[in-house]
């Protein structure tokens, strides 16, 4: 039984191959990507051996792929033919899934710019505390929250690094001994998903040198994730804040997290957090 449905969903897929490549090679024309167009042409669009050369291919493997045969693919080769389709990064996406392998890496050059819609839902959130990071937990936008609640400021460019060498940051956090496990194991998962990035070893290494306790818990080899999770903290201005935390992939930069923190009810944490915030934007008597 299993065996007839993975059949049939396998016979599906390359079916929907089959159509999606036809389509794409439909929508150009030899002058969109430098051709020539030779002879006569019965239908729109490119021809099969044209596909085939521009990505590097032979005319009967193409051909075969785009018939829907049972054929093994790469991922070069599939990159190849994005690039002769001009396929859009969802496209080329997509086209990875209906060959039957994982998604690729997004391509081109990664940008920290934050655009002004994101910034605006940020400081729309106060005055709730709301941050922004990258992969590498930089900090990429905070709120006034974030800044009055947890003491983010100037210094405050990664998350990993304020929660290990923050004093005030630490200070305020009454249970950051039984996080802080949990809190490497997280940044270990997201590192593995980038084993070839460098920068995730600079940054491990410089934290460790610094940091004994972030040493030994990396270490461990712990492996944890991101989920909605209950965040405490102690202000010295406003008392005891105790916030719901969600964490939330940017669409269109999926290696960016967004964490928004909700006062709990029942805890008085949103009149404290309102009431610090008069404090601290009161215009100076």
């Amino acid at each position: 039984m299993r065996s007839c449905y993975r059949d049939r969903m396998a016979s599906e897929s390359r079916a929907q191959l089959r159509d999606f490549l036809r389509s794409r090679r439909a929508r150009l024309a030899p002058a969109d990507v430098g051709m020539v167009a030779a002879g006569r042409r019965r239908t729109p669009g490119l021809r099969r051996e044209e596909v085939a050369v521009l990505a590097g291919v032979g005319v009967s493997w193409y051909t075969w792929l785009e018939q829907g045969r049972d054929i093994t693919v790469s991922a070069e080769v599939l990159d190849a033919i994005s690039v002769a389709l001009r396929l859009a990064e969802p496209e080329r996406v997509h086209l990875y899934l209906l060959a039957g392998l994982n998604p690729p890496r997004p391509r081109g050059a990664r940008t920290t710019a934050v655009t002004a819609e994101l910034r605006q839902l940020i400081d729309a959130w106060s005055p709730r505390p709301a941050i922004l990071h990258d992969r590498y937990w930089n900090v990429l936008a905070v709120n006034d929250s974030t800044r009055a609640v947890f003491g983010y400021d100037e210094s405050s460019h990664n998350c990993l690094v304020t929660f290990f060498t923050n004093a005030r940051y630490r200070d305020a956090q009454p249970h950051w001994a039984s996080i802080a496990p949990d809190v490497v194991a997280a940044f270990r998962a997201d590192a593995a998903r980038f084993p070839e990035d460098a920068e995730f070893a600079r940054l491990v290494d410089d934290l460790g040198a610094v940091s004994s306790e972030f040493a030994e818990l990396w270490a461990r080899h712990d492996v944890g994730g991101h989920s909605q999770a209950v965040k405490a903290a102690h202000h010295p201005e406003v008392g005891d804040l105790v916030f719901d935390k969600t964490t939330m992939v940017v669409a269109d930069h999926p290696d960016w997290r967004l964490e928004l923190f909700n006062p709990r009810p029942g805890t008085e944490t949103a009149e404290r957090v309102e009431r610090l915030l008069r404090i601290r934007l009161a215009p100076p008597a």
